[in-house]
């Protein structure tokens, strides 16, 4: 019922008597189930961070069957930009900083940690296969993905948000955004093979 409030009256719009008053009860009876304002955006933050996990995960299990990495990658973008764009009341909360005054608290974000440690080790063994350069940091390597894939998503919710994936102007980016990434940080075919019988 937040997330609907949200979605109609903006991020920075909840208000926990209409949540409520949705909800059939009284106010002070949803402080029976969140002591405030902030820890709703917990549960909202937390529970989005946790969505995009459970979809992306069937991806990240299979990186070590992976070769294709233009597939792959284009696959995980689609996956995340999808998802947020499916979902743009908790897209501002979890990405952008909406709310005066809240800072998701440290349980909450363990959420969203989850997601960068799960992308840390799809990157570390895509490299360890020798699909990346070595000479890379793959903290840098995910921190580059993450401005690309939350650049795309960002520029389509402020200027089309109206638009589908299929649809979206900013979305319709993401190839040749993948393109670049792996031009700049994908190791070469021949080099894959190198010493090979």
């Amino acid at each position: 019922m937040a997330i609907n409030v949200m979605t109609e009256q903006g991020v920075g719009g909840l208000s926990l008597g209409e949540v409520a008053r949705r909800m059939g009860m009284k106010t002070p009876s949803l402080y029976v189930y969140f002591d405030s304002k902030n820890a709703v955006y917990d549960a909202v933050f937390a529970r989005g961070w946790r969505a995009i996990h459970e979809e992306i995960a069937p991806l990240y299990a299979g990186v070590q069957d992976t070769d294709d990495l233009p597939t792959y990658f284009l696959q995980t973008g689609r996956v995340f930009v999808g998802w947020m764009l499916a979902h743009p009341a908790q897209a501002q909360l979890m990405c952008w900083r909406v709310v005066p005054g809240y800072q998701p608290s440290a349980e909450a974000y363990e959420a969203a940690v989850a997601v960068i440690e799960s992308s840390k080790r799809c990157f570390d063994a895509l490299q360890e296969r020798g699909l990346f350069r070595t000479d890379c940091d793959t903290e840098v390597l995910l921190r580059t993905w993450t401005v690309l894939t939350s650049g795309v998503m960002t520029q389509q919710l402020a200027n089309a948000p109206d638009q589908s994936f299929d649809e979206g102007v900013f979305t319709a980016t993401l190839p040749d955004l993948v393109s670049m990434f792996l031009t700049l940080y994908g190791q070469p075919a021949r080099s894959r093979t190198k010493g090979k019988p």
